[in-house]
């Protein structure tokens, strides 16, 4: 759940700490205290886009950071592990934003990108906003919902994964079915292509031997007549030869060392050099007698890279990509040859994988229309309870309603309400009532929300366009909620307010010419007043007050 909230320069919040607890908490405050900027405060946490705007004016940056207890959130700590982020049962995240729209993250201490921020959000919080409604007609939405309710993720994998494998087929059989004329032309051009670089024939590392080797042929008379200079100097000389040098220091050296032993490391220096100007002298021999003039060779090695780079410069390539080019070329030949027979082994594999598809679709289908009955039924004894005692909602499910390949199935999803005995069913979108549509709205959410494995749910004035007794049944039914878990409503309605377990008051604070937000938790005597404020009037009376104390008590006798 989520322990607290700290939020530094953000929108009209200077500093603001909040420390929450299980169960319901409400907030409620003057319009424009600043309640739903806290939410907005939790959205940047939880991975929404950043604006340059949130920044508090005259602040360089906004910071907002959170702590949860993952007692009740399995999916996240599990999503910790697998990122390597886990810190015990806690987790700490960090958002900054600069006033230039820059933004950084960090979870647990390490910086992470906002998409990765957003994966682990969906695991911590589930935010119900007030313009809820607006989403929901749209089909795709509801489709979504039903989805989440009927709690069938496999089946839907499994529609996915095979709508994507019949979607590559029938990608691949129709690039083959355009190869025509043109595609021959193409083979007879590859069969050439690739018959001259076969017949070429050039190595891996030919190209490097065969450059060492031109190097080396063309500089023969200069590497056999310096190399025998250099071997005369090391020992063939008469005079000072290098190796009769260092023989004869070595023999003085060792006659001083039998007198003084300063000079016995001087002889081993000395030793070595000798021995390795005798190594150096063999080596150097060996090597000047393999060297050969040979100007025949000499003519094939450059034939052979004048071919090389003939061809190199005819396909507008490097030379030593010729090797890479020639199994390229030659793939898509063989590709291109054998496209026949694998156009008949796709066509195979189309048949098979529609048939595939459509047993996938139809086990989804069956899911779906039995999750259906069920969330139409509980939405419908919720909107009974919300002041529409005649309403009946339900879904509708119409399977294969379209022939396209589509990762969600075939069928359509389609939400109905008949608000009074004797309409028939509307779809969602054509309930006339903005009343009617925001009562219903907060059924689908309350159930939406009973059934989600988020261990913190918030409610962003979802209860907006209710009132009276209505207002208390969805007080009570958002209490419900929060009492396995931990639920957070910002509300105007007291009928709502009362039932909560926490009551926090948002404020704002004017201080030398600015404005900032304050929350406070209440105790009791402040909770009344702040109820009987909620009831109405200019001046709170003896008679509000016990009327905001009877609700109170009344929520939690």
């Amino acid at each position: 759940m989520l322990a607290e909230i700290t939020v530094r320069n953000f929108a009209i919040i200077d500093r603001l700490e909040v420390e929450f607890e299980s169960g319901m908490t409400v907030l409620s405050g003057e319009t424009g205290a600043g309640k739903s900027i806290l939410v907005d405060a939790l959205n940047l946490i939880l991975g929404d886009r950043a604006d340059a705007q949130a920044v508090r004016e005259g602040a360089e940056r906004a910071e907002v950071s959170a702590r949860f207890v993952l007692d009740d959130a399995p999916a996240a700590h599990q999503w910790l592990v697998d990122h390597e982020l886990d810190d015990e049962n806690e987790c700490v995240i960090r958002r900054v934003v600069a006033s230039e729209g820059r933004s950084r993250c960090w979870i647990n201490g390490t910086p992470m990108p906002a998409r990765e921020l957003r994966e682990l959000g969906e695991r911590l919080v589930d935010i119900h906003g007030q313009h809820a409604h607006q989403s929901l007609l749209r089909r795709s939405a509801q489709r979504a919902l039903l989805d989440e309710y009927g709690e069938h993720p496999d089946t839907l994998a499994a529609v996915a994964d095979a709508a994507e494998a019949l979607r590559a087929t029938r990608d691949e059989i129709a690039r083959i079915e355009q190869i025509d004329d043109a595609g021959d032309m193409r083979i007879d051009l590859l069969r050439y292509q690739v018959n001259e670089l076969e017949a070429l024939d050039l190595g891996a590392d030919e190209l490097d031997e065969l450059e060492a080797e031109h190097r080396r042929l063309a500089s023969a008379e200069r590497l056999i007549g310096d190399g025998q200079h250099a071997l005369a100097l090391l020992f063939e000389a008469e005079d000072g030869a290098a190796t009769d040098q260092l023989g004869g220091a070595e023999r003085l050296l060792n006659d001083l060392a039998a007198i003084d032993d300063g000079f016995k490391p001087i002889l081993e220096l000395v030793t070595g050099a000798r021995i390795q100007a005798q190594e150096a002298v063999d080596s150097l021999r060996h090597h000047v007698d393999t060297l050969d003039i040979d100007p025949q060779r000499f003519r094939e090695v450059e034939q052979r890279l004048a071919s090389i780079q003939d061809l190199a410069r005819k396909h507008h390539c490097n030379p030593s990509d010729l090797p890479a080019l020639a199994d390229r070329l030659g793939e898509e030949l063989q590709s291109l040859e054998g496209a026949g027979a694998r156009l008949d082994a796709l066509r195979a594999d189309e048949t098979r994988q529609t048939d595939d598809y459509r047993k996938a679709a139809k086990a989804l289908s069956a899911k779906r229309a039995k999750a259906a009955k069920q969330l139409g039924a509980a939405i419908t004894r919720i909107i009974q309870s919300l002041g529409m005692p005649e309403g009946d909602f339900s879904v509708q499910v119409t399977p294969e309603a379209h022939e396209r390949i589509n990762a969600a199935g075939t069928d359509e999803i389609e939400f109905l309400i008949a608000a009074n005995p004797g309409q028939s069913a509307r779809p969602l979108e054509r309930v006339a009532s903005g009343g009617e549509l925001s009562r219903i709205s907060l059924a689908i959410e309350v159930v939406a929300a009973a059934r989600t494995r988020v261990p913190t749910l918030v409610f962003d004035e979802v209860d907006t366009g209710i009132g009276g007794g209505v207002a208390e049944i969805v007080g009570r039914q958002l209490r419900e909620l929060g009492a396995t878990g931990q639920s957070l409503c910002v509300t105007h309605l007291p009928q709502v307010a009362a039932q909560a377990a926490h009551h926090l008051h948002v404020a704002k604070h004017v201080a030398e010419g600015q404005t900032s937000t304050r929350i406070a938790l209440l105790d009791e005597q402040a909770r009344v007043e702040e109820l009987a404020r909620m009831l109405g009037g200019v001046e709170l009376t003896a008679q509000t007050r016990a009327h905001a104390a009877d609700m109170i008590a009344r929520a939690h006798g």
